[in-house]
């Protein structure tokens, strides 16, 4: 499986002559990456003569040898084809996952002509858990053809993304302190929602001619379209993150998030760091502990600096405020805690500060 970098290196090649792989495999959650990654492919297949589309949705009840013909049938009009598979769910069953494996067989006994496949097949599937990416059928098709993961952009990222795409409409933000504040505010306004943060850019790109943008012009133009979920919640938590924390704790509130989910999240996160700081307090290796706990993601770079940085007592009494909102949610009574369970979280946030 490769990252979006090496499927730019293929994009350069088909522009330089190479030819199309007849299969393609593309994973991830983060919608308008998938979208932008897929159209330049799409583009690209359409340069070379794949201007056949046929589009396919896996449901309950799908025909998986359809999948097998769509490889098989020519056009009837003699172009090449470009057939797109979504796997919304990302779990085929079993047969779906026998059609699969016999999809990638039939891949690879056939022999493509000097330029290329006449029919590139596209899969499309949400971010895979590890479990998936090994699966047989997955690492079948990944042998055969060319599977790609688009990975979500990490908040510390967003910043950067949004000074590229104002240098792709020709406008920029003010030099120094003021043009990284101007980052900053848009990237709060639109973390979690890439789709709407492309639209707020292009807004940008109408109100306001090339050049340089004010932080005035930004703090009048942006809406706020941020979108949170709890995940992110605990890695704001994990990070020391509190202004962060405090702004997707007000979001998840107004989207009536259950605070019930978000406790146990927060909980669950209390409970390992307390499990790992006592294990590294008594000198087992950090990085073993992620491994063996299965830490990934943004959460392996977060752990050690949270364990550094997190005092015993703070994280003590961190999971007491988390045992007391636990009493709160039932009905129960907690005098200690404040009288708003929300404003109780922020309590947690600060002792991890």
């Amino acid at each position: 499986m490769v990252k979006v970098d090496a499927l730019q290196v293929h994009l350069k090649s088909l522009s330089s002559g190479g030819a199309m792989l007849p299969l393609y495999v593309f994973s991830g959650d983060e919608p308008l990456l998938m979208m932008e990654a897929m159209d330049q492919l799409r583009i690209a297949a359409k340069k070379l003569g794949f201007t056949e589309r046929e589009v396919m949705l896996q449901e309950r009840g799908f025909d998986w040898s359809a999948l097998m013909s769509a490889g098989q049938t020519m056009s009837l009009f003699g172009d090449k084809r470009w057939v797109e598979l979504r796997i919304p769910t990302g779990k085929p069953g079993r047969d779906g996952a026998d059609a699969l494996k016999q999809f990638a067989a039939q891949i690879e006994s056939q022999v493509s002509a000097a330029d290329g496949p006449d029919t590139v097949v596209c899969i499309v599937l949400p971010r895979l858990d590890s479990k998936t990416k090994t699966s047989a059928w997955f690492s079948a098709l990944d042998d055969v053809g060319m599977a790609i993961q688009i990975d979500s952009l990490d908040r510390s990222h967003l910043p950067r993304w949004i000074a590229s795409r104002l240098r792709l409409q020709n406008q920029e933000v003010e030099g120094g302190p003021e043009g990284q504040r101007a980052l900053e505010f848009i990237a709060d306004q639109v973390e979690g929602n890439l789709i709407a943060a492309h639209q707020e850019i292009l807004k940008l790109g109408l109100l306001y001619p090339t050049g340089v943008l004010t932080e005035e012009q930004i703090r009048s133009s942006i809406l706020k379209v941020a979108r949170y979920n709890v995940f992110e919640l605990t890695e704001a938590m994990l990070a020391g993150d509190l202004p962060r924390l405090n702004r997707m704790l007000d979001g998840l509130k107004g989207e009536g998030e259950p605070l019930v989910l978000i406790l146990w999240s927060v909980t669950e996160e209390l409970r390992l760091l307390s499990k790992l700081k006592v294990a590294s307090d008594a000198g087992e290796s950090v990085q073993q502990l992620i491994r063996v706990n299965r830490i990934w993601g943004n959460k392996e770079r977060l752990y050690p600096a949270a364990l550094r940085r997190v005092q015993p007592l703070k994280l003590r009494r961190a999971m007491q405020v988390a045992a007391g909102l636990d009493r709160q949610v039932k009905g129960l009574s907690a005098p200690e805690l404040p009288a708003d369970p929300w404003d109780g979280l922020r309590l947690v946030g600060n002792l991890l500060r």
